[in-house]
């Protein structure tokens, strides 16, 4: 039996690693604590559900028998994406779910995303249901929930096929890095008129081709080649669980999700005139700008896939994204990040057009860095930050943005630090109009930093 620790319970869901801070057991707990908690808000259902790792049968089973010892009952989905548990809070007769899933992290790891009563929990909530596992007291139900299963892959699959349509043929390459979206994403790309080349589509949980993360450059080589050596058109990648779309042009150019997001505000604006598009502080200087050219209202908001879908719902907002990948759609949709339905949306725009890979490489563009990270020990990464706050000057800048860590404005590019809160690590990352100008804002944040933390080790 592993032991209970607090260091799974995270911002935004539960991590853990096999054997070592999680296992049957710890999941048995969190069915416990997830379904009182649910009981208390009225919900006497849970919808669950698990990727394709090797740990999820064993912990989704456990999972189960927790929430029947709280009193409820339960719908298991069996092996699917993460947004399809969020599909079932939507259209089966609960709205709370839990996905045990490890997402983009290495096999050996899982965790569990949930939705409680209609909104993803976060912070609190999290650290709440810890609280409720170390405090259990051996009672169980007297009348333990019922068990049952539900196929809705078809019902997910006829719900987007039926709404989103593409405007010619198409031919892609789709690579699910042996994440769970194989099990899916040809037949839902197929449904919907694309002819489809298949890349890591079979269901692995020991990843056995590339990490199944479409956010690094190294996840993305299979689809660039894929795009040189076939007729196809453009490339799709999606992460572990099927909640973020990498998209690839045939040039072999990488799409990054801020960019993406330029054309599906458009394309939700054309529809939504005057909406409000949030965006993370990670994502690109060129974005805002976009969005007030064609009639929306930019917001930007902290990183974080439970933190933008909580802002999303108290805006009424009808289009989210984060520079991660999660892309949230409330126009046509229900609100939840699914890179499925993302790719079947950027497959309707990219199709209106006769040359997709001129429409996303014309898009607006700067000189950037990756993500990158300046690793800590555990906390520092919060007391760097607070100390930047307090103390740290940049000359040449413009603005400071301190809504979630520090991103600094240029009149020629941004440069940002946040701390992880998932991770001890600061997040780093920076835009230049130009070489010149990214080297310099750099320049500046080499020096803030070194002066707050003389030993840091930079990774720029």
């Amino acid at each position: 039996m592993v032991a209970l620790s607090k260091t799974i319970f995270k911002a935004y869901d539960i991590r853990g690693i096999i054997d070592k801070t999680l296992d049957a057991g710890i999941a048995r707990g969190i069915g416990r604590a997830f379904g009182a908690a649910a009981l208390a808000k009225g919900e006497r259902k849970v919808v669950i559900g698990r990727d394709g790792r090797l740990s999820g049968p064993e912990l989704t089973s456990a999972l189960a028998e927790g929430l029947r010892d709280a009193g409820v009952d339960v719908i298991d989905l069996g092996m699917v994406a993460t947004p399809m548990v969020y599909f079932g809070t939507n259209v089966l007769d609960t709205r709370s779910g839990i996905m045990v899933t490890g997402s983009h992290n290495p096999p050996d790891y899982n965790g569990f995303k949930m939705v409680m009563a209609g909104e993803a929990i976060y912070g609190d909530a999290i650290t709440g249901l810890h609280d409720s596992i170390a405090a259990y007291d051996g009672k169980v139900a007297e009348q333990r929930g019922a068990y049952t299963t539900h196929d809705i892959r078809a019902a997910y699959l006829e719900r987007i096929i039926g709404d989103v349509k593409l405007a010619r043929p198409i031919k892609i390459v789709v690579d699910c890095g042996n994440g769970v979206a194989g099990a899916f994403a040809g037949d839902l790309f197929r449904g919907m008129g694309a002819e489809v080349v298949e890349l890591f589509c079979e269901v692995d949980g020991h990843f056995p081709n590339h990490h199944p993360d479409p956010a690094h450059p190294e996840n993305l080589q299979d689809v660039i080649r894929a795009l040189q050596e076939t007729d196809a058109e453009i490339g799709l990648a999606f992460d572990g669980d099927g909640d973020r779309l990498g998209l690839v042009t045939k040039d072999g150019q990488i799409i990054f999700p801020d960019r993406q997001m330029m054309l599906f505000a458009a394309d939700v604006l054309s529809r939504n005139p005057g909406g409000e598009i949030l965006y993370d502080v990670k994502c690109t200087r060129h974005l805002a700008p976009y969005i007030e050219q064609h009639g929306g209202k930019p917001l930007m908001w902290k990183t974080g896939h439970s933190l933008v879908k909580a802002k999303l719902k108290e805006t009424g907002a009808p289009l989210g994204g984060e520079m991660s990948g999660h892309i949230f759609f409330k126009d046509r949709w229900y609100g939840f990040d699914d890179g499925l339905y993302s790719g079947a949306r950027m497959l309707e725009i990219l199709t209106k057009e006769a040359d997709s890979s001129a429409l996303l490489n014309g898009l607006p563009m700067a000189s950037s860095t990756p993500e990158l990270h300046l690793h800590l020990q555990e906390g520092e990464n919060f007391t760097l930050i607070d100390s930047l706050r307090a103390n740290a000057t940049f000359p040449t800048s413009e603005k400071i943005n301190d809504i979630d860590g520090l991103r600094v404005e240029y009149a020629d590019g941004f440069g940002l630090a946040r701390s992880s809160n998932t991770t001890p690590v600061v997040v780093l990352r920076f835009e230049g109009e130009n070489p010149e100008a990214l080297a310099r804002i750099q320049a500046e944040f080499k020096s803030v930093i070194l002066a707050a933390k003389p030993d840091a080790d930079l990774p720029f």
